[in-house]
């Protein structure tokens, strides 16, 4: 229990202290940042003050998350598809940065060694994170606290459930990579422990929550804390998109299958 409470870095992690290097690493932290999930928790910090600054409560007011970009159904496709080779490249620069100054993904857990463990711990995480995180969504959504999300509003098309799949599997990839195995291994080369290392991910992952309201930046960082651990003590990454990835597609396809039926689902 206290390797899980208060762990070790692993052996092997280089500590970067020549000066340059981590102004150097620095600006890398920042300039990905700023132009990915900072960007986005800036803009959800925007959205949140822009909703409390609404006449209503927040649970009067919706948020959507897939929503269609385009009047032609083709370029709306087309529009959804970039979207998701956008967040396949945000997680690939993060891992390419990496393994430009010495970590390979193997050593993050981007590897194929263990498919099955990695799909079993996924389901498993999915489960933990999921089930609970539904309640908190609804607690916080009727104390006033949680915008109404509305996971899809795309049209009854042919592609949508496709569509919502990749977009599920792209998000998962692009968070789990940067939030997860690019920010904490950077950190841990800065020399912070790893709780400190964990905090920091899981704050960032609730930030660019906050266009859901207060429950969605609280559940996000209850969420971080856990995938984040889970990375730290076992160190397999496809993990944790494999849960994310499952969190995602059972929150968007399953809404566009339940809307209208459910009677608590808005």
């Amino acid at each position: 229990m206290r390797d899980w409470v208060l762990p070790e870095r692993p052996a092997g992690i280089v500590t970067i202290d020549e000066a340059e290097q981590r102004r150097a690493a620095t600006w890398e932290l920042l300039i990905v940042f700023s132009i990915t999930l900072g960007l986005s928790a800036l803009r959800s910090l925007l959205s949140l003050l822009d909703s409390l600054l609404k006449p209503g409560p927040l649970n009067r007011q919706s948020v959507a998350l897939n929503v269609p970009q385009a009047a032609a159904h083709l370029i709306d496709l087309l529009l959804q598809l970039a979207n998701v080779l956008q967040l396949a490249a945000w997680g690939a620069l993060g891992v390419y940065l990496l393994w430009r100054t010495g970590t390979r993904a193997r050593e993050i857990g981007l590897d194929r060694r263990h498919p099955a463990g990695d799909l079993a711990k996924g389901v498993g995480l999915a489960a933990l994170i999921g089930i609970p995180g539904l309640g908190f969504y609804l607690l916080a959504r009727a104390l006033g606290l949680n915008l109404t999300v509305l996971p899809s509003t795309l049209t009854d098309t042919w592609w949508r459930a496709p569509v919502l799949v990749l977009a599920a599997i792209g998000n998962a990839w692009a968070e789990e990579a940067l939030v997860v195995g690019y920010l904490i291994t950077r950190l841990r080369q800065f020399g912070w422990r790893e709780n400190r290392s964990l905090l920091a991910s899981a704050v960032l992952r609730g930030s660019y929550h906050l266009y859901q309201g207060f429950g969605g930046f609280l559940g996000n960082v209850v969420m971080g804390l856990v995938f984040g651990r889970a990375w730290q003590r076992t160190n397999r990454l496809w993990a944790l998109v494999v849960a994310h990835a499952l969190l995602d597609v059972v929150a968007f396809v399953g809404y566009t299958v339940l809307h209208g039926h459910v009677r608590w689902l808005p």
